[in-house]
């Protein structure tokens, strides 16, 4: 049960129908597109393992570097598919990356989760991963309300 590295597109639409259930509004077609450009623009690399001929857990990381943190290991996404789950496998998965961190010469492993996510973050605390910030989110979409200053302006 080795972590192996999506290389080719048949890789990536492999780990599709783990993946959609982290990013259900992402068709088939809109995933492969958005890896493979994340992958060209952003040092974007997904990671899977498999049991037998099915995958059953996947990641996206990205190394980025910061003026507070220094070199990122960044975690973009982290599942594992629901029928498979309590089985061990995002464990093992969390513990590959963050021992690949480790080995590009990453100062820190950063990954953000859902506040709803209570299994997963038993997972991460579990693993001494620390609440470390807030991440605080806007959508720039013009229509949007959420445009709006607190004070309506």
């Amino acid at each position: 049960m080795d972590i192996k590295t999506a290389q080719v597109i048949g890789d990536i639409i492999a780990c599709y129908p783990v993946m959609r259930e982290l990013r259900p509004h992402l068709t088939e077609e809109q995933f492969v597109t958005q890896v493979e450009r994340q992958r060209e623009h952003h040092g974007y690399a997904l990671v899977y393992i498999k049991v037998g001929d099915r995958i059953v857990a996947a990641a996206g990381y990205r190394i980025a570097e910061f003026l507070a943190w220094g070199r990122v290991f960044y975690v973009d996404d982290l599942v594992t598919l629901s029928s498979a789950r309590s089985q061990g496998y995002g464990g093992k998965l969390l513990d590959g990356l963050i021992d690949r961190a480790q080995q590009l010469g990453c100062q820190q492993f950063h990954l953000d989760s859902g506040v709803q996510r209570h299994d997963a973050h038993r997972l991460y605390l579990g693993r001494r991963l620390q609440i470390s910030s807030h991440h605080f989110s806007k959508e720039l979409d013009e229509k949007s309300k959420w445009n709006r200053r607190a004070d309506g302006s």
